[in-house]
């Protein structure tokens, strides 16, 4: 017979299967690596170039507080960084008075039929964050959108294929009632409709209650879309910021197959517990390795420096299969 102490412990209490594995070079880029003065780095959109070399599209946060967005460049993805001498892409009040307070957190689609990535970004003005647009062939010049959805929206990408002959937009706009997921559709990428709720944060003590967003673009696989998705937990020493996983349908990306209960990603390192924000993971890229299975995702870490985590596709898929219900269960788990 044994006693309490010498029992087996539950799985639940104090363990965990480990699906993200931190690159053991992180942090892979901060600011004293940035060739201009600038106070910190984060928050990188991510794509793989035409001779396979990977760039991060970075958010670079001046002194006054203000950010902007800047291209870095490696041959392997790790180390080696080629950083744009100045500023990649720079908030243009002038003529895009939606950014007068700056451009943040971008996100990378490569389009094949239009032969051009294209980068939706945050833009800030004094009516809040909205969502922007441009389009690149070599990011060095920009044809720009502007604003193609209003405050207080953002957490967007592009989905890389025409979905019954439309565009399809994943954003996250905030109310009052809770910020959640949403779908757009639009023929041209500037205007939108066919508004579709996609994914609701939770209500209560869960990790993701009442604030989520997309992370990355999502990617497609043969079983669906596979989405990384934040949670916000209100805490009282403040915000933390966890990873999720959801499955959504290819030809209809707003119905979720399965949505995981627990997050599978959260600050533990000290480059991610502290910094200007304490407790945050945040990815905004990834590019998928030749075996067309390992994920590189690059995250945001404290909102100071940029890392890099490792999984695989089939992983998540499996875990998914295990840990993952349909959203129309939870829905009245929920209620």
């Amino acid at each position: 017979m044994t006693t309490p102490a010498q029992e087996p412990m539950s799985p639940l209490s104090t363990r965990y299967e480990q699906l993200l594995h931190r690159h053991p070079a992180n942090p892979i880029l901060t600011s004293k690596d940035w060739p201009y003065s600038i106070n910190s780095v984060f928050n990188a959109g991510a794509t793989l170039l035409a001779d396979g070399s990977t760039l991060l599209l970075c958010r670079v946060e001046d002194r006054r507080g203000l950010s902007h967005l800047c291209a870095a460049r490696s041959q392997n993805g790790v180390d080696g960084w080629q950083i744009d001498s100045k500023p990649t892409l720079m908030p243009s009040p002038k003529e895009y008075p939606e950014e007068i307070w700056g451009i943040e957190d971008p996100r990378i689609t490569f389009v094949p039929e239009l032969q051009q990535y294209v980068v939706t970004y945050t833009s800030y003005s004094r009516g809040g964050p909205g969502v922007s647009l441009a389009l690149t062939k070599d990011f060095r010049t920009f044809e720009r959108y502007g604003v193609i959805m209003p405050p207080d929206d953002k957490d967007t990408a592009l989905l890389p294929r025409r979905i019954d002959g439309y565009w399809a937009l994943i954003h996250r706009p905030m109310t009052k009632l809770g910020a959640h997921m949403w779908i757009s559709y639009s023929p041209d990428l500037r205007h939108w409709g066919r508004h579709r709720l996609m994914l609701e944060a939770r209500r209560g003590a869960w990790w993701d209650a009442n604030k989520i967003g997309l992370s990355p673009p999502p990617i497609e696989t043969s079983r669906g879309w596979l989405v990384f998705y934040h949670g916000v937990r209100h805490t009282p020493s403040g915000c933390l910021y966890r990873l999720g996983l959801a499955l959504f349908e290819l030809e209809k990306p707003e119905k979720c197959l399965l949505r995981g209960d627990s997050w599978i990603f959260g600050p533990e390192a000290d480059y991610e517990r502290h910094g200007d924000v304490d407790d945050v993971v945040f990815p905004c890229g990834y590019t998928m390795s030749p075996d067309g299975d390992t994920i590189n995702l690059y995250y945001g870490a404290a909102d100071c420096s940029i890392a890099l985590a490792r999984t695989s596709v089939r992983s998540l898929l499996e875990w998914l299969d295990t840990n993952g219900c349909c959203e129309r269960r939870q829905r009245v788990d929920d209620v």
